[in-house]
């Protein structure tokens, strides 16, 4: 990170926009695990909080969050584990699905303003690489899928899942993907908006397209949790340049980005974590 540019770029106001923005993120991340949840068994705002925030910092140091799924369960009594892995399940895949549409989209939309700008012959053969790469993944993912649907992996299959999906009330789903889609519209333009902040000379529609293509890319790449600043920072980066955005400006965005919307978060958690009691069987 370079204080030098935040100090010369930020100012208070921008300081309490960030907080404030990041504050509704994860707000978004709570009201969709209190409505999930609700399918079962009602909890408090104050309750969904803690479980949220507890099993993100519990969770931190696994690969791609993995650890949330136990940490969650311990907030439940044992016969409802099963209900509980399966709810989490739904919520970060729901956040998945918006991703890969975003990302998606966001490619759509690079190439057509590529083929607007008449843009390097470089850049676009960069672009359809990449647009190559991902094709790549969602077919292989797609033929895995397919052919291992009936294993079992902790008394769940994907086949048993899709079952157990259909039967979930379809308010419960419209009401979470209605959240995923304000969450990741929220934090894409807190990334814009630092972009703004740091005179970074580049059009909203160039701008969100390449975020877009960022968080899909950086999300189907396996990390830890914690050091998931590099893994954005590396794909930022190497987007971005084509941009001809400064590198140390990137660098900073994202480090920002993962001070507000995970640091901090994490170390709320860490409160809830030490006063965390099990529960009673």
């Amino acid at each position: 990170m370079n204080w030098p540019i935040i100090s010369y770029y930020f100012s208070r106001k921008t300081a309490l926009v960030l907080i404030i923005l990041s504050i509704l993120n994860w707000l978004l991340e709570i009201l969709k695990w209190q409505n999930l949840v609700g399918s079962f068994k009602k909890i408090s705002f104050l309750e969904a909080s803690k479980q949220s925030l507890g099993s993100l910092t519990a969770s931190v140091f696994t690969p791609n969050r993995i650890g949330e799924y136990g940490a969650k369960m311990l907030y439940f009594p044992k016969e409802e584990a099963k209900k509980v892995l399966f709810l989490n399940f739904i919520n970060n895949s729901s956040q998945m699905l918006v991703t890969c549409f975003f990302g998606i989209f966001g490619l759509v939309i690079s190439t057509l303003t590529i083929k607007s700008n008449n843009a390097s012959s470089w850049f676009s053969f960069k672009l359809k690489t990449i647009h190559f790469f991902i094709l790549i993944a969602l077919i292989i993912l797609s033929i895995l899928m397919i052919k291992y649907r009936k294993i079992e992996f902790y008394g769940f299959s994907l086949q048993k899942i899709i079952k157990k999906i259909k039967k979930v009330p379809s308010h419960l789903w419209r009401t979470n993907f209605q959240l995923a889609v304000m969450r990741y519209l929220l934090f894409s333009h807190q990334f814009y908006f630092l972009l703004v902040t740091f005179n970074s000379d580049i059009d909203y529609s160039t701008a969100m397209a390449t975020i877009f293509i960022m968080y899909l890319l950086a999300s189907i790449i396996p990390s830890i949790q914690f050091i998931d600043v590099a893994i954005k920072g590396s794909v930022a980066l190497y987007l971005f340049s084509f941009l001809d955005i400064e590198n140390t400006k990137v660098i900073t965005i994202t480090s920002l980005m993962w001070i507000f919307n995970l640091v901090i978060p994490v170390l709320i958690g860490i409160y809830f974590v030490l006063r965390f009691k099990p529960q009673k069987e």
